[in-house]
């Protein structure tokens, strides 16, 4: 039961947008540290303000 549970949350945060930095952090780690010239990780604030920036950029209106 508890591992459905736990099931159910990690897909819930995928869904909602939630594991977005854990999974830039990954992302990351896996492509970009390895190189001698990669820019550190962004920190928690930076990457939503990055990302909230770039979805609401634009008009976002119907009329």
């Amino acid at each position: 039961m508890l591992k459905k549970i736990i099931h159910l949350w990690h897909i819930l945060r995928q869904l909602t947008g939630d594991d977005a930095y854990d999974v830039y952090l990954k992302h990351h780690a896996e492509f970009h540290e390895s190189s001698v010239d990669a820019a550190p990780a962004l920190s928690r604030k930076e990457f939503f303000k990055l990302w909230q920036d770039n979805k609401w950029k634009g008009v976002k209106r119907c009329c």
